[in-house]
């Protein structure tokens, strides 16, 4: 039984969000819940403490790319206290934010990431080939997948993976708002992020003095070059690259698994039809992505749709409910993995974002989705028997694990 002081945080973010993040209902499905809110058309809902929340695809769209919205230098009002010296460019904006991003960038081209299929897809088959029998697939393959790809390109240690687990678990609950965590967890995020910045710290100067041909020794290149990148922005930038490069994707391989595994004929067609595979990804990305939600902040007061935002205040964008609207998209709840095949349609999803935040690691982790979920059902795979469980997280949603059997 839920104790009170679960049941006050429970009522507290109902307060804040307008709907109850905890419910085992909305954790199961939030789309449904989402719909309560007013999903569709242009609408912009207010919550009993004043926040903006919208799930509409047009103003989610709309706010993700008006500069006149962005991140506020220090503080979340009821959303969270931002360190200063962990912000990462993530929840910076321009011209910070260019500044960092481009010198990162350049590593996530389509074209440069693309070079890394061979690797990928040897990674899966290495994964894959030994499995069969009962098995939890976020650990078999969604979860090892994007941390080895990711601190491969970093330049972190094999040996060193498995430090990450925990504190990327801790930074990736963090991502939540301060009045969903309890006290211990926040003091677990902040420790997290501490240990991972001390050990980059470390890492970093072993490149400093012996360069190797990796992301680490390039960034810290650029450190020494003068002012462009201090060594707080260094250290955030690889806490950044190493935990949204992989926390993402494994979301991405696991919903995009389940997704296919509930719905037998869009399976058939997955196999059926190879060569769709990339326009199959975006749909599943669409239908139940890995990022649920973003924030914004008025940087000067906007008429939004006839509502006045003042300069400082936050509109919570439901992206995950902005891909579902049916004032944007057809049969908004039905997996469709012909929807954006053969030129019907460009992918208009906002899972990865809009605008000059958009995601710096799309690139990567399309790749990786394909690869992965394209080598998976190559092979005869089925649910496993039991309930699932989703991770507690609001902002982004994934399993904790995916019981499937998997026949030689």
């Amino acid at each position: 039984m839920e104790d009170r002081t679960g049941q006050a945080v429970r009522a507290g973010a109902t307060a804040v969000l307008g709907f109850d993040p905890g419910d085992p209902a909305f954790r199961a499905d939030p789309y449904a819940h989402y719909r309560t809110l007013g999903a569709g058309g242009r609408s912009l809902h207010r919550t009993d403490v004043g926040l903006r929340v919208t799930a509409s695809y047009e103003l989610c769209e709309r706010v993700l790319r008006d500069p006149r919205f962005g991140h506020r230098p220090s503080g979340g009002g009821v959303w969270r206290e931002v360190q200063g010296r962990h912000r990462s460019f993530l929840t910076m904006d321009p011209p910070d934010h260019t500044r960092l991003r481009r010198l990162v960038s350049k590593a996530f081209t389509p074209r440069l990431v693309e070079r890394l299929r061979p690797r990928v897809e040897e990674l899966v088959d290495a994964l894959l080939e030994p499995v069969s029998g009962e098995v939890d697939l976020i650990a078999t393959l969604a979860y090892p997948l994007p941390v080895i790809v990711i601190s491969e390109m970093l330049g972190v240690p094999a040996e060193d993976r498995d430090l990450f687990k925990g504190w990327s678990d801790s930074l990736a609950r963090g991502l939540d708002p301060d009045f969903l965590l309890p006290e211990a967890e926040i003091a677990q995020r902040d420790a997290a992020r501490d240990e991972f910045a001390e050990y980059f710290r470390a890492l970093a100067a072993k490149r400093r003095a012996e360069p190797r041909d990796d992301l680490l020794s390039a960034l810290v290149g650029v450190s020494d070059g003068g002012d462009v990148l201090s060594e707080q922005e260094l250290l955030a930038t690889c806490i950044l690259l190493l935990v949204a490069g992989h926390e993402t994707t494994v979301n991405l391989i696991g919903n995009g698994a389940l997704a296919l595994l509930r719905d037998p004929a869009q399976l058939r067609l997955f196999r059926e039809r190879r060569g769709n595979v990339q326009a199959a990804v975006e749909e599943l990305l669409r239908f139940d992505p890995p990022v649920q939600l973003t924030l914004r902040s008025a940087l000067e007061d906007v008429d939004l749709n006839g509502t006045l935002i003042e300069r400082g205040k936050l509109v919570l964008l439901l992206t995950g409910a902005a891909n579902r609207d049916p004032a944007f998209f057809d049969d908004p709840d039905r997996l469709d993995l012909l929807r954006y095949s053969e030129g019907r349609e460009t992918p208009k999803h906002l899972s990865f974002g809009h605008g000059v935040h958009f995601c710096l690691g799309a690139p990567l982790a399309r790749l990786e989705g394909r690869v992965a979920l394209g080598k998976l059902f190559e092979r005869d795979v089925a649910l496993a028997a039991g309930d699932l469980v989703y991770r507690d997280n609001l902002v982004l949603r994934g399993l904790r694990e995916l019981p499937v059997v998997i026949r030689a």
